[in-house]
């Protein structure tokens, strides 16, 4: 008997050679799809120019081929970290995707999505092509608007975000979280719906790349590195001001990224005249490996919002890859994991800057390697994603 077409549609915002964990994911379960299924199958990847960062520019094809991989990325009106700014590159997103799969047909529709959107997106395309929906909710964004518009005219928008939520969510025949914490929100929001964990993980590059013992610094002090987002969300602006000004002498911090709060953050160290704070613009995932070869201690911190308790940032599975000693400003689920799960870790309340201090000064009198074999054996990525792929599979035979 003849094997018919499998067809699939991921729609990533972010995707290669994008810069972060959105389009690591997106391209890891691209890869993982097509190593798993056969000839008769065919992905479609809906995404954008690089974009995640404004000071971060780099170009890709708007259209590439590889295998049975057909990418099309989208351009968008140039934007940067504000609300509004995103509204409109994510409206302009939406529209060229609604054009594109105007009558047009998949078996599966996967959408990877930190900000629903994306997966609301998905729900209207699946609508359209009767195909099954398969969401890979990778945060809980009502619940972060909750804590972010609390105090802003904009939260009469919430009922409305509510609304979307339930619409996307009831859409989908099948949901996975990237964190635990997020599962009984989910339930509450669409209780009929199948659920799965295939969380982040670690890239084999990773574990191949040797990060060594840093060399010692020009300041003859420990650095502190920290690599990501600098917005509301991670809450930099909060804390590392008055803690680098107390550790001044024992402590360098080098912070790499771009976000909502970094001139927020760089206005207040220059007024407070900190000068053991180096705020670099992001950097090519390449270039981010000497960084890490260079830093002492690896820093990660979100703000102190509720809706943070049920988050696992992703950032936790690369740090860990690292062997250094790990710096965390968490709480919740995510404290929780990195206490059970990892070791050489210090975990302090979110935006405690006293707390902060101390578990910093425990890291510089411990030691600065650490062995996690286990824990990166258990989390790497290809083999969660290898695991993934054939879940998003398995409703291809369901659509039938």
């Amino acid at each position: 008997m003849e094997q018919r077409e499998l067809r699939l549609l991921l729609l990533s915002f972010y995707y290669t050679p994008d810069i972060g964990p959105g389009p690591l994911r997106a391209k890891a379960m691209v890869d993982a799809l097509a190593e798993a299924g056969d000839a008769q199958l065919e992905i479609d990847v809906l995404t954008t120019q690089p974009n995640r960062y404004h000071s971060l520019n780099t170009n890709a094809p708007s259209a590439e081929r590889l295998g049975n991989v057909a990418v099309t990325r989208f351009w968008l009106p140039e934007h940067k970290s504000g609300m509004l700014d995103q509204a409109v590159a994510f409206r302009s997103f939406a529209s060229q995707v609604l054009k594109t799969t105007k009558g047009a047909q998949w078996d599966v529709v996967i959408a990877t999505s930190s900000r629903l959107m994306t997966a609301t997106l998905g729900a209207w395309v699946t609508r359209r092509s009767g195909a099954a929906l398969y969401l890979d909710v990778r945060d809980l964004f009502t619940d972060t608007m909750e804590d972010v518009l609390s105090k802003s005219p904009l939260r009469v928008l919430m009922p409305a975000l509510k609304m979307l939520e339930s619409y996307t969510f009831r859409s989908a025949k099948k949901i996975n979280v990237v964190s635990a914490g997020f599962a009984p929100h989910i339930r509450s929001v669409a209780p009929c719906v199948a659920l799965s964990e295939y969380t982040n993980g670690i890239d084999e590059e990773f574990l191949s790349a040797d990060f060594g013992s840093p060399e010692a610094h020009e300041s003859g002090v420990p650095l502190v590195l920290y690599a990501g987002n600098i917005g509301d969300g991670q809450g930099l602006h909060r804390v590392v001001p008055e803690v680098a000004a107390l550790m001044k002498g024992q402590a360098e911090f080098r912070l790499i990224g771009d976000g909502g709060r970094r001139a927020e953050l760089k206005a207040a160290l220059e007024q407070q005249g900190i000068k053991n704070v180096t705020l670099l613009d992001p950097i090519p995932r390449q270039s981010l490996f000497d960084q890490y070869r260079s830093a002492d201690i690896l820093f990660l911190h979100l703000n102190d919002y509720q809706a943070f308790h049920k988050v696992l940032p992703s950032k936790i599975f690369e740090y860990a890859a690292i062997g250094k000693p790990v710096l965390a400003g968490v709480g919740g689920y995510a404290a929780d994991f990195l206490r059970e799960k990892v070791p050489g870790v210090e975990v302090f309340e979110p935006c405690d800057a006293a707390a902060m201090q101390r578990s910093l000064q425990k890291l510089l009198r411990g030691p600065r390697t650490i062995d996690r074999s286990d824990f990166c054996s258990r989390y790497l990525r290809k083999n969660i994603m290898r695991e993934m792929a054939k879940d998003i599979l398995s409703l291809g035979g369901e659509n039938d």
